[in-house]
């Protein structure tokens, strides 16, 4: 099976259109029918614990105590494909709508400048039917976002991942999260927080209930130290000011509970998360995530599966050629146009129409 899965994982990286079983056996001469490849995807279930067993032995290479775990979901939009449990309409937190697609939460482990994928969740909304009306109804998730990265945290631990801090955005910045990953892992985080966050400046304004909204902060050039409601343990927190690439100015106050970090700690670290963008868009644009026509939930699943794995292989290949995945990716692509032309120019010379408009 593996050498299955490394066949497919590289028609994925090479594949520039969509890539079906058909095209894959096709690619190989037919020496591999497409019904095996079609079992391949269909079969059995992967999940993050076949992800974990297939590269373990790279992450062993790389990680670090100064190790990072960055946390994102991103969303595929499928406008166009039918809907089922795992193609369906989400939310969308970073646009502020919902979107009809496949939604995908991914923890990125970063150390030694590499960034592999260690675990990921397909989010599912099953179908059921109301009793009264007898229509179908699209359910919520079973788990959500939150609980996924805690799931995804007690699994780094309990696999003895070296580690340092995590990373995330202001939608996994919930209370309960803090409290897990220093309570219960005890591990350090920094992450944005909301601009309505209410906070109190001492513990004993915290324990009469004093609390005032993070902007009404008289803010200075170092970080402030602040307890926030629902949070029992103090925290630093930074008003970080920045450019966007149109020239805007963006504002976001990110916080931490290592109380010895200074602002360039955090904006050095959180400036790692970058990296889980990164993936997400190569999964889109360089390893065929979308470009799969498969319309059953499993075989798509498994299709996000080997696209995941493929960007591994993309990571560690464009870590030993010193680019990034793009350059690699367009490499590839140029080999293959440069390939085409000559079968081309071959063609109009074997029929006799080398100059065709001359």
């Amino acid at each position: 099976m593996n050498n299955l899965i490394e066949l497919y994982t590289d028609y994925l990286l090479t594949s520039f259109g969509q890539t079906t079983a058909t095209g894959l056996s096709r690619l190989v001469d037919n020496d591999i029918s497409h019904d095996k490849i079609t079992r391949l995807l269909s079969k059995q279930d992967f999940d993050s614990k076949d992800l974990w067993r297939m590269i373990k032995k790279d992450i062993r290479k790389v990680e670090s105590n100064d190790g990072v775990l960055i946390f994102d979901d991103t969303i595929e939009e499928k406008p166009h494909t039918q809907e089922n449990d795992v193609t369906c309409w989400h939310y969308d937190h970073s646009k502020g709508v919902s979107l009809k697609g496949i939604n995908i939460v991914t923890c990125l482990y970063h150390s030694n400048n590499i960034s592999l994928p260690i675990s990921f969740e397909v989010i599912t909304k099953p179908l059921s039917y109301d009793i009264e009306t007898q229509e179908k109804v699209r359910n919520k998730s079973d788990v959500t976002k939150n609980e996924i990265l805690r799931n995804m945290l007690s699994v780094a631990i309990k696999n003895q991942l070296k580690f340092q801090c995590v990373l995330a955005d202001t939608w996994y910045s919930s209370s309960e999260n803090m409290k897990y990953i220093v309570e219960t892992i005890k591990k350090n985080f920094v992450m944005p927080i909301k601009s309505n966050r209410l906070v109190a400046l001492s513990k004993k304004d915290r324990n009469n209930g004093k609390f005032v909204n993070i902007k009404s902060l008289q803010w200075q050039d170092s970080p402030v130290k602040v307890w926030i409601k629902g949070v029992p343990f103090e925290l630093l927190v930074h008003k970080q000011i920045f450019k966007n690439k149109d020239g805007s100015t963006g504002l976001i106050y990110l916080a931490t509970n290592n109380l010895d970090y200074t602002k360039e700690d955090m904006e050095n670290l959180y400036k790692k998360r970058w990296g889980i963008e990164v993936f997400h868009k190569t999964l889109k644009q360089n390893t065929s995530l979308a470009k799969s026509p498969t319309k059953v939930a499993r075989t798509q699943k498994n299709h996000i599966f080997m696209s995941i794995l493929a960007s591994v292989k993309l990571e560690l290949l464009s870590s030993k050629k010193s680019t990034n995945h793009f350059s690699l990716k367009m490499k590839l692509y140029t080999k293959a146009i440069k390939a085409a032309f000559k079968e081309l120019a071959r063609i109009k010379k074997k029929y006799g129409v080398e100059e065709l408009f001359a």
